[in-house]
């Protein structure tokens, strides 16, 4: 499924995620140990490059922890460069 959207506007969340969502949140998650994230839905905001938004399930890593949910923030920059971590915002039950 392809997600269009006008430039500088967010897409509404899918989702469906792509197998390329999954990997942009993948290897921008990569060496972030102290919390798992597993994403629900994807919405995304064209830019100098792509914006991404992860609604998503997450826990911390040690016993006994409880699900929250959390929106992942995640920009993913023009040519080969490695999406990065823009912010993460746990929601308020």
């Amino acid at each position: 499924m392809t997600h269009t959207t006008m430039p500088g506007g967010w897409s509404p969340f899918c989702f469906e995620l792509t197998e390329e969502d999954r990997q942009v949140l993948k290897t921008a998650m990569e060496g972030l140990l102290s919390v798992s994230y597993t994403p629900l839905a994807a919405a995304h905001q064209v830019v100098a490059g792509m914006n991404y938004c992860f609604l998503c399930k997450a826990r911390a890593v040690y016993p006994d922890a409880t699900d929250f949910a959390a929106k992942v923030y995640i920009y993913q920059p023009l040519g080969h460069r490695a999406p990065h971590i823009v912010s993460i915002l746990p929601l308020d039950a």
